[in-house]
C-alpha cells in the first residue's frame, strides 16, 4: 500500500489516501482459468479434431465447470479462435505480433543479416506452436462458414507482418540494393510459411534447428549484399 497526500477541500487539512497496489486476485484467477481452458482445448483439438471435441470434454480436461467455459468464451467457435490467436502469440495477452518485443527487437537490429537471424528465430517459435493446428483451421473453416469468416483470405495478417519486417530490412546497410520491399516481403512470406515448415519438419523429419538454419541461410543469401 502506498500513501498519497492530498487535501480535504472541505477543511483544508491534509489527509493520507491509501492506494492498494496489490494485484487483482480475481483478474489473476480469471487469467489462469482462461489459460487452462485454452490449453485443454488446444490439446483436444489437435488430438481429436475441432468437430469431434465437445466443450464438456474441454471443461473436464481443464478441471472447470462447463458453464465456466460458456461464460468465458460463449461458444466453441470463439474458443477455437482463442486457441489459434494464443498459439500465434504464445500467451493470452492481446498484443499484436508487430507490437511484440521480439519483432521490434529484430527490426531494430543494425544489419539485415542480424535482423534475419532474430526474425527467423522469432518466427520459428511461432511456427512450432501454430503449424500443428494449421490443418485444424483448414478443416474447421471448410465445414463452418462462421469460422472461415474469422480468417478472411485478404488481407493476410501473416503477409502484413512480413511486409513490415521487409520495410525495416531493406533500409539496412547490408541489404541488397536490387531487392525492393515487395520482393523481400514475398520471400519472407513464402520461406517462413507454416505450410513449408510442416513439409520439412513434420513430413520430412527435419529438426526445428535444421529448419531455422536453412531458412536463415536461404533468406540471407537472397536478401543480403555480402552473401551474393
Amino acid at each position: 500500500m502506498a500513501a498519497v497526500k492530498g487535501s480535504d477541500t472541505g477543511t483544508g487539512k491534509h489527509i493520507d489516501k491509501r492506494i492498494d497496489k496489490r494485484p487483482d486476485k480475481r483478474a489473476e484467477r480469471s487469467r489462469r482459468t482462461r489459460e487452462k481452458v485454452v490449453a485443454a482445448a488446444r490439446d483436444l483439438f489437435v488430438a481429436q479434431g475441432y468437430g469431434a471435441t465437445s466443450l464438456q470434454e474441454v471443461a473436464d480436461r481443464a478441471g472447470v465447470a462447463v458453464q465456466t467455459v460458456y461464460f468465458v468464451f460463449r461458444n466453441k467457435r470463439a474458443l477455437f479462435k482463442d486457441v489459434v490467436d494464443t498459439s500465434i502469440a504464445g500467451d493470452v495477452e492481446p498484443v499484436a505480433t508487430m507490437e511484440r518485443d521480439w519483432f521490434r527487437d529484430a527490426c531494430a537490429e543494425p544489419t539485415a543479416a542480424g535482423q534475419l537471424r532474430a526474425h527467423v528465430r522469432g518466427v520459428r517459435e511461432i511456427l512450432g506452436r501454430v503449424a500443428p493446428i494449421m490443418p485444424l483451421i483448414a478443416a474447421a473453416a471448410a465445414t463452418d462458414p462462421e469460422i472461415a469468416a474469422q480468417w478472411p483470405a485478404s488481407p493476410d495478417p501473416r503477409y502484413t507482418v512480413q511486409y513490415a519486417a521487409a520495410e525495416a530490412l531493406v533500409t539496412k546497410p547490408d541489404a541488397r540494393a536490387d531487392v525492393d520491399v515487395a520482393r523481400a516481403a514475398d520471400l519472407l512470406y513464402g520461406l517462413l510459411s507454416p505450410e513449408l515448415y510442416l513439409v520439412l519438419v513434420r513430413d520430412r523429419g527435419w529438426s526445428p534447428d535444421a529448419w531455422e538454419e536453412w531458412a536463415c541461410a536461404a533468406l540471407t543469401a537472397d536478401l543480403c549484399a555480402d552473401h551474393e
